[in-house]
């Protein structure tokens, strides 16, 4: 959306404290545990941008909670994956030898929009190891949940989608839909929903870059609104605003438990 129209769409501008008060009226709540998804432009005008909304959310959440967001890049992923947009074939070993190797201070993220952008730059905020699929988190348990993030099975359950599931954790949506919700990758993991492929990426090995290829699951989001749709039919999911953004907070642990037990159904 450009600027001009997200002005012309919004009726005040929203501020830190504005999306604070927003943030506690949906139920996010000190000490929580949260997994974050969002769109910025679909808050509306906000004075400071994406850094309001990562200071609303700390100042809501405070250190004795913890904020997670996904940090992918996919775009260090083996180029005969891709498809928006695919590459010749001609170049793909070229882009294996040369793209740089994952570093999770400065590699940027892929897709994941401009307030996880902003959030992963944070003082305090760490990020899991992973050269596709990272996560970055800030508060009581981010070490914690970021530590030992499996290579293979990158959703699986070696990864920070299982710490917050086990501290039983939250998923807040910000203007987008169960499409993005990482979580129930968790959920192909657990029912064997999809293939097992190889992969591969550039990565820091003894100091030395390399090109690393290992097993993951060929994960697919497209039934993930559906899942959503049904599992909001039980009424474990609570619906709010946040400027003009639709949003949507849930526990973790209830939908990826509603996702794995959808996928074995599906999959009889």
């Amino acid at each position: 959306m450009k600027i001009n129209e997200i002005v012309a769409n919004t009726q005040f501008p929203n501020t830190i404290e504005s999306i604070t008060k927003d943030l506690k009226a949906l139920g996010v709540r000190k000490g929580m545990t949260i997994i974050v998804h969002s769109s910025l432009s679909s808050i509306g005008w906000i004075s400071g941008g994406a850094v309001a909304v990562v200071e609303a959310l700390m100042k809501v959440v405070t250190k004795e909670g913890t904020i997670i967001m996904p940090t992918q890049s996919s775009d260090l992923s083996d180029p005969k994956h891709w498809s928006r947009p695919p590459v010749p074939e001609d170049w793909w070993q070229i882009i294996r030898d040369n793209v740089p190797a994952f570093d999770p201070r400065i590699t940027p993220t892929r897709g994941m929009g401009e307030i996880v952008e902003c959030f992963r730059t944070y003082p305090n905020v760490v990020r899991s190891n992973h050269p596709l699929g990272s996560f970055a988190a800030w508060g009581k348990h981010a070490e914690g949940i970021v530590r030992d993030h499996s290579l293979s099975m990158s959703f699986g359950e070696e990864s920070p989608l299982r710490k917050i599931y086990d501290l039983d954790g939250y998923i807040l949506l910000i203007g987008v839909g169960h499409d993005s919700n990482t979580s129930v990758h968790i959920s192909e993991v657990r029912s064997g929903a999809r293939e097992l492929i190889q992969v591969g990426a550039p990565i820091l090995e003894n100091g030395e870059r390399v090109w690393k290829e290992f097993v993951d699951m060929d994960y697919d989001s497209e039934t993930f609104v559906e899942i959503g749709v049904q599992f909001e039919q039980k009424g474990t999911v609570t619906n709010g605003k946040i400027g003009n953004a639709t949003c949507r907070i849930m526990k973790q642990r209830d939908i990826v438990d509603f996702g794995t037990e959808w996928f074995r159904k599906k999959n009889q």
